[in-house]
């Protein structure tokens, strides 16, 4: 088991280090992906599966190092496969890859952690155990907790792999919505800001907070008719 920690380890902080020492982030800008998205479009239209699959493993490998550049990913499938293609690809590597980074997490991490914070994390764990899918639904709407540290965070607590993939899966499908079909308009876009509106921030802190506060009104309503009974 210690061996097969290290080898993950080992793999990872080479993968990520590589990443920064070759500058390789220069690849994942908007400036680059504005300069060459006629040349990808090219290539594109000539290798259709190839680039799809390079493309989707490109986008697992990033989310799963938690590296950065998967906001400028998202936008690229847009403005390279359009919205239904690029919101089904996104939508299934962002979910592989975070599944990845939780796995990872929890396999390296998460026996460690308990083991020495168990009693301090115990009120947490079980909350987690009865209302994470709520929460985890909650964080993936609302980007106020980054994208990786969701991910890595969740690892370490009891909710199961299954449910963190496919509430990732939904709860990331409205943003990603959003930023694919901000890739059909490139080249208006300068900024990452450009896309998220207030108006459109506050629209999702509503709609991640709803699942919550809809089944705390629930218990509230049948604690009061238990004691009324």
């Amino acid at each position: 088991m210690k061996n097969k920690k290290l080898w993950i380890a080992a793999i990872a902080i080479a993968l990520i280090a590589a990443f920064f020492v070759f500058d390789l982030g220069k690849y994942l800008s908007l400036e680059y992906l504005k300069q060459q998205h006629q040349t990808i479009l090219d290539f594109y239209s000539e290798n259709r599966l190839i680039t799809i699959a390079m493309f989707f493993l490109l986008y697992v490998a990033v989310a799963a190092l938690s590296l950065p550049g998967a906001a400028i990913l998202t936008l690229a499938a847009g403005a390279i496969f359009g919205l239904a293609i690029g919101l089904i690809i996104v939508s299934f590597a962002s979910t592989i890859g975070a599944t990845l980074a939780f796995l990872i997490s929890r396999f390296m991490f998460r026996e460690t952690v308990q083991t020495k914070f168990g009693s301090q994390l115990e009120t947490i764990n079980q909350g987690v155990e009865k209302e994470g899918a709520f929460y985890l639904f909650t964080l993936r709407l609302i980007p106020v907790v980054p994208f990786f540290v969701v991910n890595l965070l969740m690892g370490l607590t009891p909710i199961k792999a299954m449910v963190f993939a496919w509430v990732s899966q939904l709860g990331m499908l409205p943003g990603t919505a959003v930023f694919v079909n901000a890739g059909d308009q490139l080249s208006k876009i300068e900024s990452l800001s450009d896309i998220l509106s207030p108006s459109l921030l506050a629209a999702f802190a509503l709609l991640g907070i709803f699942p919550i506060a809809a089944k705390k009104l629930l218990n509230l309503y049948k604690n009061r008719a238990a004691k009324h009974s």
